[in-house]
């Protein structure tokens, strides 16, 4: 009785533990599944854009050479660029010299003979090119006159201490009185540099008759004497300013076209400073220019050609650049 009893209370004990053990999966299976889930991988599709996101190349040529058109028409506006100005043609027709523009070139030249002379004159239109507003800052006279008043000794102590009439610019002396300036020493109606001040000039403006400078390289040769001299100018508001004089004992060496004639062109002796030289043998170089029309006449010419040849090759530039992006 006692055995049947202990069998009927042990039964659902062993019961519920085969039901527990039944209903707990084993570790090994979990592990395997975790095996099987680490070995497959989903592959996720990804679908492409409806729409490009790289950036569109955007084609600028028809609003550039739209302006290109409008700076040609501004400047064909000004005037014809193939026709000559009236005093740049006259100076040509009525004078000595033989003018060689050539298109698309910023080298001009002028030739013509005298006696048994031959003359060549060279100049660049890129010296229009350089010219830059003028400035009180870059104006080296105005650098100097600082320095002269900043170097200018004091004013002794007046009398009673008492301050010039007219005096504008501050600052004292030792002896404590205003410094005068030495503009401030002219009555103002005398200063020449109020004349140039009652124009309505604007910044970088030149006035009338003012006109920039033109270098000038002058190759003078002679069929009876062997050499040829060299002579570097300036022409600027109708003057003929020499820089240099040169003399070369072959004449190939004044325009040399090899490697070689150039460094023999520059073993040549380049003479003295020409405003070291006498002045009276530079007024006698001057005459010796003047007597083969290298004169006032040419002097203010050259800038009036020079701004319509810059003109002419601006235009033409303006049409290359313009064809080539079509």
């Amino acid at each position: 009785m006692l055995s049947l009893r202990s069998i009927a209370r042990s039964a659902p004990r062993t019961t519920s533990r085969l039901a527990i053990q039944s209903a707990r999966p084993s570790i090994s299976a979990f592990r395997n599944t975790a095996r099987l889930q680490a070995k497959w991988t989903p592959f996720l599709r990804v679908a492409a854009a409806p729409f490009s996101t790289s950036m569109r190349r955007f084609d600028g040529n028809e609003e550039l050479i739209a302006k290109l058109d409008s700076e040609i028409k501004v400047e064909q506006d000004i005037g014809d660029p193939e026709t000559y100005r009236g005093n740049v043609r006259e100076f040509i027709e009525n004078g000595p010299w033989e003018l060689q523009d050539e298109q698309g070139s910023q080298e001009v030249k002028l030739s013509r003979t005298y006696n048994d002379e031959k003359i060549e004159i060279s100049f660049s239109v890129a010296d229009i090119a350089s010219i830059e507003p003028s400035s009180g800052m870059n104006d080296p006279d105005a650098a100097y006159d600082d320095a002269e008043y900043d170097n200018e000794p004091e004013v002794s102590a007046q009398s009673g201490g008492a301050n010039t009439k007219g005096s504008v610019n501050q600052g004292r002396t030792s002896g404590g009185n205003v410094r005068v300036a030495p503009e401030d020493r002219v009555a103002p109606a005398d200063r020449p540099e109020l004349d140039d001040e009652e124009g309505d000039y604007g910044e970088g403006e030149q006035q009338p008759g003012a006109s920039f400078p033109v270098r000038l390289l002058i190759k003078i040769t002679k069929d009876s004497q062997p050499g040829a001299m060299e002579i570097e100018a300036i022409a600027q508001d109708g003057e003929m300013m020499i820089e240099s004089v040169f003399f070369y004992p072959q004449p190939d060496l004044a325009d040399p076209q090899t490697a070689e004639g150039e460094f023999k062109r520059r073993m040549v002796y380049a003479g003295p400073r020409y405003d070291n030289l006498d002045v009276e043998l530079q007024d006698l170089m001057d005459q010796f220019l003047r007597d083969r029309n290298i004169d006032t006449e040419l002097s203010l010419w050259l800038p009036d050609f020079v701004d319509y040849k810059e003109q002419k090759e601006y235009v033409g530039w303006l049409h290359n650049v313009k064809n080539f992006l079509s």
